[in-house]
């Protein structure tokens, strides 16, 4: 029988990196995919109760992944019940959930990490649960046995935080390795200045709204302001914050990130991961992070090659065997 393969996903943009690394194996092997979910104590009650909306765990966003996988006809195996399985791909470690914890895991780098702020260092400190600091612990459960990374930018970033250098292998990322491929688009608008909104707020994070929009309007000077809202924040009250400074700007809570990329003269982003499509196609572009840092850091444009790397890895694991992951939570 084939070896069955559990794909977990999360946002839209984690999924379709698991499914770009999914096209290299399901003709081999049984891949499924589930949603990101939680099965232990006490997230799994949080989840229950409606408290983790701010998050990939949420239900909101749990939906999306679903619609994701079934629009695709993928195999959805929600929270990997059903089968054991011989391999887990996943990416995030920021829960390593209990019924994979004794499976190999490849872990995948989801996009940009945050900034490394007091609560990463309290977490660090006092060894408190990883998920506290939200993405800029990613890397540090060392529950996997290989961590596939964006660039040798972010693979010297990941080891300087004490991930182990011989489990990392610059591979690429999917969704972020072949930038050139948005310049053929039918989005309707060009040559405005694109704003990516955050979900600072809904993550429970400080953002001074009103200070982002008007710092906006300054860089634009007079050009056509286009806000992309972020898929998980709250979308009524950011159209009404923005219209009430910029009433002139276009305001779009749905639609292709990267085709508005592709169109822009200028890209504004806070800490989103959008901002290396910008790089990669060189347009005018704006971050709260340090941009030369950005541009040491900015994954590998193999000509979207890196979901085929990613699979690669995957099966020297598969067909080599493997040991038992240190166990982690």
């Amino acid at each position: 029988m084939a070896k069955k393969l559990l794909f977990i996903g999360g946002s839209i943009n984690q999924t379709s990196i698991a499914h770009a690394v999914a096209r290299h194996l399901q003709d081999d092997y049984e891949c499924s995919f589930t949603p990101y979910y939680c099965d232990a104590p006490p997230l799994n009650l949080c989840h229950k109760l409606g408290l983790l909306e701010f998050s990939v765990a949420g239900r909101k966003l749990q939906r999306l992944a679903v619609d994701y996988i079934q629009e695709h006809n993928l195999r959805l195996d929600y929270a990997g019940q059903t089968h054991d399985y011989d391999l887990v791909v996943t990416t995030s470690d920021l829960v390593i959930q209990r019924n994979i914890r004794d499976k190999p895991i490849v872990l995948v780098q989801e996009g940009m990490t945050d900034p490394e702020n007091l609560m990463y260092h309290l977490v660090r400190w006092f060894r408190l649960p990883r998920y506290l600091a939200s993405t800029s612990t990613t890397g540090l459960s060392d529950a996997y046995k290989v961590f596939c990374v964006a660039s040798a930018g972010y693979k010297k970033l990941f080891v300087r935080k004490g991930v182990k250098e011989d489990k990392i292998v610059v591979t690429g990322l999917p969704n972020f390795d072949d930038a050139a491929q948005y310049m053929d688009n039918d989005f309707p608008y060009r040559d405005y200045v694109l704003v990516a909104t955050s979900d600072a707020r809904e993550t429970f994070k400080w953002e001074n709204r009103k200070k982002f929009i008007r710092e906006s309007l300054d860089i634009a000077a007079g050009r056509p302001l286009l806000f992309k809202l972020h898929p998980n924040e709250n979308a009524e009250r950011a159209f009404r914050e923005i219209k009430r400074l910029a009433p002139h700007a276009l305001v779009l809570a749905k639609g292709n990130m990267n085709h508005m990329i592709a169109n822009c003269q200028a890209l504004i982003t806070q800490y989103s991961s959008v901002i290396y499509v910008g790089l990669a196609l060189g347009k005018e572009v704006y971050s709260y992070f340090d941009l030369q840092m950005l541009r040491e850091m900015m994954p590998l444009q193999n000509g979207g090659t890196s979901g085929r790397n990613i699979a690669a890895v995957c099966r020297q694991i598969l067909e080599n065997g493997h040991n038992s992951p240190r166990r982690a939570t």
